[in-house]
């Protein structure tokens, strides 16, 4: 008889510890998960970010440039339903005319993010042309010779 008092005295101070323990194990279990869907976001709306700024400095070379409303919907298409956490996230567009610089930002209650990224506007054809046409003068050079 005395074993059996013994064991359940056991299997009492097992429950009370238990439920000392499991808001913290459940409190740890929730806070990784906040935190996954918060990076989670963060890339997202880094990535949308860094292709909008990439794809504005690439028309930005064309002959009519690009303006700041197709970026903004370009942006608004690649965020569109894959954020969780920050549903609503905007960007702001700056266009110059050496880089295109895109700054994404998304709130929700006391939680914010903020990400910034830039692309240059760059001219390979230029580079390009400029060297064909100094390899065109020294095979010339050569030739004479």
């Amino acid at each position: 008889m005395r074993i059996k008092m013994k064991r359940r005295k056991l299997a009492g101070s097992l429950t009370v510890e238990m439920s000392f323990l499991m808001p913290m194990i459940l409190f740890l279990i929730m806070g990784c998960v906040f935190a996954v869907f918060y990076y989670h976001d963060k890339n997202i709306l880094s990535a949308a970010a860094y292709e909008t700024a990439v794809v504005g400095s690439t028309k930005m070379r064309e002959k009519d440039g690009v303006e700041e409303g197709t970026l903004q919907a370009l942006y608004a298409e690649r965020v569109r339903k894959k954020c969780i956490l920050f549903p609503s996230g905007q960007a702001k567009i700056q266009i110059g005319k050496e880089k295109i610089e895109v700054t994404s930002s998304a709130q929700k209650g006391k939680f914010k993010v903020q990400v910034k990224r830039c692309a240059s506007v760059t001219e390979p054809e230029k580079k390009i042309r400029e060297k064909k046409k100094l390899e065109e003068l020294l095979n010339g050079a050569k030739n004479n010779n």
